[in-house]
């Protein structure tokens, strides 16, 4: 017999959970919450996006203070430890914490702390680290349990040079150099956070450029950042064997090359959190990243078990995550205004960020779609003059003819705010989700924002040049 009883059961209480628990809850679902950590928050709060992105916040600022020749007349440029930078993601992380267990309590939503395992498609089992154990029985339950760094068997993750990017959060020292294996999102946010305290990096990257979802011009100009930052960017690698000695670690290539370091921090892939949830005792199978497969509705092939988040792999977004658990919850409550999760604006952290929502280059040209691109450089707008923030720009791609928004991509200083004034704009209806908005529009001045009105204006520009030189033709 169960020890306790709900209509909804999450299990993690991420950011994906956390959509979907308060929702339920929301709509008079009886909800617990089931996490192997006394805090709240997942992997987001305590190992990913919020001390990484914390961290990256004080480098960034140490790096501007570096720069700015007002700070020169007092003092020299100054250089902190990562323990030293850490401190501020231990703050932030505290208050996150405190806000969703606040959350949770306000909502009359139960936690349990203990590793969760399926009994069978309506109670799991969950163990707490002391050695008790309860059951509990639900008519509903969602896996929100997110996904953990991919460590190869050959690479001794125990070594004292040797982290991925959970471990990577202990780090007591700065290291003078460091290899970064893996150039995605995680491997060039880290490989620009580390440039920026001073660390020789060494960014090792298996394929032919920079993160190959990006629109190419985006690429580029992350690439030659790196490089502006000193990071040694090596394309098309791949590593035969690592060798770690008592003065750190040497990373042998396939092509070769040996590089040695300091450190070496492993960023090549991530797995989904699903092998102690003993899915096949329920008859559900994951992949072989530990991913698990959903239909629309994030139901799995047992109709009452959702799953949402990193755990289904794309987009791996936490905003996008909690919206997962909102949709998730949505259906299982037979809500009138249930939303799909699809227009996906992503972010991402290195040092300038990047952030895009729809199309890029080479997808519309693959598509065969005739579009034209507006561009506006921050160089050129009094905002980023004012802060010091010039490097970077605003990039809109739109239908000649219509002039209808089919993508956006941003590279510098707030890319990941600015971003989503034009996905707004995409979202709308006829008209209204042309180019021709952000002339119609009005922006205060200075902001980061009036880069949508240069950019209207030079993609439009672009456009009544071509169908005067068409016209001429046909003349």
């Amino acid at each position: 017999m169960a020890d306790f009883s709900y209509d909804l059961v999450v299990i993690g209480s991420g950011p994906a959970g956390e959509g979907a628990a308060i929702n339920a809850v929301k709509q008079g679902l009886r909800v617990a919450v089931v996490d192997d950590r006394a805090m709240p928050g997942g992997n987001c709060t305590h190992l990913g996006t919020i001390p990484s992105k914390a961290l990256r916040h004080s480098v960034r600022r140490m790096m501007q203070y570096n720069k700015m020749p007002i700070f020169r007349s007092i003092g020299e440029p100054r250089w902190f430890s990562f323990p030293e930078m850490m401190k501020a993601a231990e703050d932030v992380i505290t208050k996150q914490v405190e806000g969703r267990t606040k959350g949770y309590a306000r909502n009359r939503v139960r936690l349990h702390v203990g590793r969760a395992s399926f009994k069978n498609t309506h109670e799991i089992l969950v163990r707490a680290d002391d050695g008790t154990s309860v059951i509990i029985e639900s008519k509903h339950f969602l896996i929100a349990t997110g996904s953990s760094p991919y460590r190869p068997d050959d690479i001794d993750f125990n070594h004292a040079s040797i982290f991925d990017s959970d471990s990577i959060l202990k780090l007591d020292s700065s290291p003078r150099n460091i290899i970064i294996y893996g150039a995605g999102v995680i491997g060039c946010e880290y490989a620009s956070i580390f440039s920026g305290l001073d660390t020789r990096v060494d960014l090792v990257n298996t394929r032919e450029w920079l993160m190959n979802f990006l629109d190419d011009e985006i690429s580029d100009a992350l690439s030659y950042h790196l490089r502006d930052l000193n990071v040694m960017v090596r394309h098309n690698e791949e590593y035969e064997r690592v060798v770690t000695s008592d003065t750190g670690v040497t990373l042998e290539l396939k092509s070769g090359k040996r590089i040695h370091a300091e450190a070496l921090l492993w960023c090549n892939g991530r797995s989904g959190n699903t092998k102690d949830l003993d899915l096949k005792a329920i008859g559900l199978d994951a992949d072989e990243r530990g991913q698990l497969e959903v239909n629309q509705d994030y139901q799995t092939a047992i109709p009452h078990i959702y799953a949402v988040g990193d755990v289904i792999g794309w987009p791996s977004l936490a905003g996008a995550a909690y919206d997962q658990g909102r949709s998730a919850a949505s259906h299982m409550c037979d809500m009138a205004d249930q939303f799909r999760v699809n227009d996906v604006a992503t972010g991402i952290w290195t040092i300038p960020e990047i952030s895009f929502v729809g199309k890029n280059e080479s997808e519309l040209t693959e598509q065969k779609v005739p579009y034209e691109i507006g561009r506006a450089y921050f160089k050129d707008t009094a905002r980023a003059q004012i802060s010091g923030e010039e490097v970077g720009m605003l990039k809109i791609l739109f239908h000649q003819d219509s002039l209808e928004i089919l993508g956006i991509h941003c590279f510098g200083a707030e890319a990941a705010e600015i971003i989503h004034i034009g996905q707004a704009i995409m979202n709308q209806e006829g008209e209204a989700n042309t180019i021709k908005y952000f002339l119609r529009t009005t922006f205060n001045y200075p902001t980061m924002a009036e880069a949508y009105r240069i950019a209207s204006m030079n993609g439009l520009n672009r456009v009544s040049r071509q169908h005067r030189h068409f016209d001429e033709k046909q003349s």
